[in-house]
């Protein structure tokens, strides 16, 4: 069979096509491309059909483990396919790693060590029993999602572009320091002890339950990532359509509660809003696909991510 490839402006990536098996896959087709370019290896590829001008119908976009024949009209022997370069591209355990070493590591930087006395502080520090609790809490929170991407997370899109690491390092590597700054602080005024207790204890809860989510997540999809979109059911999913992000959220108020900072504070508001934004976007997403026609079952009726309690 005879592929040509084409840009999104119509210029022919490799002239005269490619000539493929008619057993082919896309993913023969990716590595095809890829033997022809070294640049544009499988992941930095996207391919999709051709959509007629005018049309607002959304591009179809080619899937790694069908085969071509699966995308030709009528009796064709010949399949055009429209090339988009992703540019560079990071596994996403790669970028969750570096996300979340660099809390990991920032954290304890401004409770073991005298950085406050080179920011001009001359005075004596006393640490209070929360900031040795926020210390465990916050360190055990990013240890966990370190443990939660290399053995429990399955991806559903290998790798993300190289963009994202300084991007997303930027958010957290910040309100790293910004956090433990103020937690940490000399002149901190700690909560009372009940308080304290209170916070830390809903957010324990919070982290277990959050854990969970992701386990029942992880079962949604095969050990290669596969699967496709799925309802997911059983603990809070049953309620919110984003139990791990309800979690999330709930666990970062449990720390706000015990330490109550500011910064903290901050942190949860602009967390609260990228995941309820993801949230949104994956609720309409699962309503649109499991509509209830042609077999399909109907989406439950659910909270997108926060239920009316708390």
């Amino acid at each position: 069979m005879k592929v040509s490839v084409v840009t999104r402006s119509g210029r022919e990536l490799f002239k005269g096509g490619l000539e493929l098996s008619d057993s082919a896959t896309v993913a023969d087709l990716q590595e095809e491309i890829h033997k022809r370019s070294k640049k544009f290896y499988p992941s930095r590829q996207r391919l999709t059909l051709p959509i007629q001008p005018g049309s607002k119908e959304k591009a179809v976009v080619l899937t790694s483990k069908k085969s071509l024949k699966d995308y030709y009209s009528g009796n064709s022997d010949s399949l055009t396919v429209v090339f988009k370069d992703l540019g560079p591209q990071v596994e996403y355990r790669t970028l969750f790693f570096f996300e979340y070493i660099g809390p990991l590591l920032i954290y304890p930087i401004f409770y073991y060590f005298p950085v406050y006395q080179y920011l001009g502080f001359k005075g004596d520090r006393v640490i209070h029993p929360v900031q040795t609790y926020a210390l465990y809490y916050y360190c055990f929170h990013y240890f966990k999602r370190i443990l939660e991407t290399f053995f429990i997370h399955r991806f559903s899109h290998a790798t993300s572009p190289i963009s994202y690491v300084s991007r997303n390092c930027a958010y957290y590597w910040s309100f790293a320091v910004l956090m433990s700054y103020y937690v940490n602080h000399p002149l901190y005024t700690p909560v009372s002890d009940l308080q304290m207790k209170i916070g830390f204890g809903f957010g324990i809860i919070c982290q277990i339950a959050n854990f969970y989510c992701h386990i029942l997540l992880r079962n949604l999809r095969s050990p290669d990532g596969s699967g496709g979109y799925q309802i997911p059911s059983g603990f809070l999913f049953n309620i919110v359509t984003c139990a791990n992000y309800t979690t999330e959220i709930y666990q970062w108020l449990g720390f706000n509660i015990a330490t109550q900072t500011v910064a903290g504070y901050l942190f949860a508001a602009v967390a609260a809003s990228i995941m309820s934004n993801w949230a949104l976007g994956k609720h309409r997403r699962l309503k649109k696909i499991f509509d209830g026609k042609d077999g399909r079952p109907k989406y439950p009726r659910r909270w997108v991510i926060l239920p009316p309690f708390l």
